[in-house]
């Protein structure tokens, strides 16, 4: 478990997670923000999904903000980026159909899923409100995970092209979160 970070000055792992994580999940809005309106003519029948998706990824938003704010954090620098990525995956996968946006949710949520468990882990000693919150929003990761992957079909070309990108740039947005 690796889980370097750059700390501010009286900035704890527990802070840097929550603002990292808070950043993420404004990525993950924006991101099925774009699907969406791409789905409505690409994949009117995951619209219903779709909307679950936001509905979760806004609420584990305000979590990490009403933890941020608890704390008296501002947060990350890397929102922005997050939010503009997120539209950008979001407008291109939403705009190739009901694959490509199954495909970027499983390898999106599959990095996001493993690295909160390895956060669950640093933390659960140190810092239980953290670990709390990240608990709480494993469940709907797992969730939106599980029900995208049933949605690929077998030797799906976009997993195979979007699973490796998609997952190398989730994986270099938490890595700047942690050191920004």
């Amino acid at each position: 478990m690796r889980l370097a970070a750059r700390l501010s000055r009286g900035e704890t792992l527990g802070d840097r997670i929550i603002k990292v994580d808070h950043a993420g999940e404004h990525g993950a809005v924006c991101i099925y923000s774009a699907q969406r309106w791409f789905a409505t003519w690409r994949a009117p029948d995951m619209l219903d999904e779709i909307e679950e998706f936001i509905a979760h990824e806004r609420g584990h938003r305000a979590r990490f903000a009403a933890e941020l704010e608890r704390r008296g954090r501002p947060r990350c620098r890397s929102y922005g980026l997050c939010g503009l990525g997120g539209l950008a995956l979001g407008a291109a996968t939403g705009l190739a159909g009901r694959q490509a946006i199954a495909a970027t949710t499983v390898a999106i949520e599959r990095v996001v899923l493993r690295h909160m468990h390895e956060q669950i882990d640093a933390l659960e000693a140190a810092d239980p409100r953290a670990t709390d919150v990240l608990r709480q929003i494993v469940v709907e990761e797992q969730e939106h995970h599980d029900l995208s992957k049933i949605r690929l079909a077998p030797d799906n070309l976009w997993s195979k092209l979007l699973d490796p990108i998609v997952s190398a740039s989730t994986e270099v947005v938490i890595w700047l979160g942690m050191r920004l």
